[in-house]
């Protein structure tokens, strides 16, 4: 089975759209995968448990932010707009 990530055909885009594609991705599955850590620990009881998945949850943030950093430093539009949002006081 293949797998399709680009809504145009792939032979035609360039490796640094490809390459922006894979990123994107990244952070999405990311994104998820917090989100899951965060409703397991919500219900689980027992506090080791919990403890190990606050870990992995921790690792998983680390990898967003990496992916989030990469894309920032590439796309100069989006840094700016970010950075006129992103850790400010007030809404």
């Amino acid at each position: 089975m293949g797998f399709d990530q680009y809504h145009e055909p792939a032979g035609v885009l360039s490796q640094e759209t490809r390459t922006f594609a894979r990123t994107i991705a990244s952070l999405i599955e990311e994104a998820e995968t917090i989100s899951w850590y965060e409703r397991r620990m919500s219900l689980e009881k027992n506090e080791e448990v919990r403890a190990i998945m606050a870990n992995a949850q921790k690792e998983e943030f680390k990898q967003f932010g990496m992916n989030l950093d990469f894309l920032l430093r590439r796309k100069e539009e989006w840094r700016a707009e970010l950075l006129g949002i992103l850790l400010r006081d007030g809404d």
